[in-house]
């Protein structure tokens, strides 16, 4: 029988696109407490199927598809501006496929505006009469509101008419950049993404006995399983340290390990890859938020999915992707490394930001350990002196050394140099995952 949090969250995928949601009434119609109640609905704002919009409530919406990630709602465009709804509430968990800047004759905007569109604009009765006829919504900029006949059509025709204080580029600018961060998000891979699912996974239940973890050892050739009580909740783990020299008619529960790692579909590649090797784990339980088994994750599937990433072409860049791509092998030495430092990579001094100092200094020592074949790194400590500020457009020269290396760690020390002179240095400690 289901938990009453896993009825909730059923409860809410039954309902409509574009209802709208409450705590009181959520508990009033599965008969639960309100903080049963509310825990639920966050838990369903964090799977995606419901937003929570200021000053309107929560309402129900679709949850995106990988490929549309980029794509927002007009729920989420009035939270990104910290707007108001004026009228056409019900549209609010549609997605919109493109925008128009107001700043135009009418007739050349409208041949922009279509359905789905959203037309940024400001105090222009008009444009907000056309655009709404012709099925897209409008965000009013500055301020201002819109007539009691426009709120009237965004209604019958359930599309947003919203209004923020913020003007027409900046909120362009706000959109563009929460466009972008969507990109940078679809190119986290999840467990979710790689997983293997519940009905095809291998498991065992805590009355089983240990005779069965050896057939499932045949058959899947794994040395760690999940146990699972009778409602498939994950209570333990078994290994095979758990069952070697032990009587094979013994139940599963009287020699697991109890209280497991476990992860959830949310949780990201990286973390999972991180934690495998620092654990030394074959296989991890994923659960949702009622500890209800979902499936595993296993190391060849980490593997795999981490060569996959790797072949991948970026679309939205972070940080680290800077780095990477500006970093240079110094000349015909392949175990040293340049960088320019650009505008992006410094702080409000004009100087190279920490942040980023680090990640070149971990960059330059994942090519060296790559350029000896050892496989990709896992940092465990990295130690860091910053000995003098870098200015902007400064040329770095970064040498890494490896001074120790075994099959599963690897110490490292880099030095920074700007001209000639030496402008950080650094101790870093590493796990390593082989190729």
């Amino acid at each position: 029988m289901a938990t009453k949090h896993e009825q909730i969250l059923q409860h809410i995928l039954t309902l409509e696109i574009g209802h709208k949601i409450s705590v009181r009434q959520i508990a009033k119609v599965l008969n639960v407490s309100e903080g049963t109640a509310y825990r639920a609905i966050k838990e369903a704002e964090n799977q995606g199927i419901v937003s929570t919009i200021e000053r309107v409530g929560t309402i129900r919406i679709e949850r995106k598809k990988k490929e549309n990630f980029e794509r927002l709602t007009f729920a989420e465009v009035i939270n990104i501006v910290d707007g108001q709804v004026l009228g056409g509430r019900k549209g609010l968990h549609k997605t919109l496929n493109k925008f128009v800047i107001g700043a135009m004759q009418l007739d050349a905007m409208m041949r922009y505006t279509e359905a789905g569109s959203l037309l940024i604009v400001g105090n222009r009765v008009k444009a907000h009469q056309l655009a709404i006829s012709e099925g897209a919504a409008v965000l009013i900029t500055g301020g201002f509101d819109a007539t009691d006949e426009i709120k009237k059509l965004a209604d019958d025709k359930e599309l947003p008419l919203m209004s923020t204080s913020y003007d027409t580029f900046t909120v362009a600018a706000m959109i563009n950049r929460a466009i972008y961060d969507q990109l940078i998000k679809k190119e986290i891979v999840f467990v979710g993404d790689i997983y293997t699912p519940y009905n095809k996974s291998f498991y065992m239940y805590t009355k089983e006995r240990l005779h069965r973890w050896y057939e499932l050892n045949e058959q899947s050739e794994h040395t760690r399983f999940p146990v699972v009580d009778e409602k498939e909740r994950i209570i333990g783990m078994i290994t095979s340290k758990d069952v070697i020299g032990k009587d094979e008619s013994l139940p599963v529960d009287k020699v697991m390990t109890k209280n497991p790692i476990v992860v959830q579909e949310k949780t990201s590649l990286a973390y999972v890859a991180h934690m495998m090797v620092w654990e030394g784990i074959e296989v991890v339980p994923v659960a949702d938020a009622s500890q209800k088994l979902q499936g595993i994750v296993s190391r060849q599937d980490v593997l795999k999915a981490l060569q996959q990433v790797q072949r991948q072409p970026q679309v939205g860049e972070t940080i680290e992707d800077i780095v990477s791509r500006n970093l240079q092998a110094a000349g015909d030495d392949e175990t040293s490394f340049q960088v320019q430092v650009t505008p992006q990579m410094t702080n409000q001094l004009g100087t190279l930001s920490n942040g980023v100092f680090t990640a070149l200094m971990t960059e330059a020592s994942s090519r060296l350990l790559l350029y000896y074949k050892k496989g990709d790194l896992v940092v465990e400590s990295l130690t860091v002196y910053f000995l003098k500020p870098v200015p902007i457009e400064s040329i770095l020269l970064i040498k890494p050394t490896l001074m120790e290396a075994g099959r599963i760690y690897a110490k490292i020390d880099i030095e920074v140099y700007n001209g000639r002179k030496m402008v950080g240095k650094g101790l870093l400690m590493a796990q390593l995952i082989d190729r």
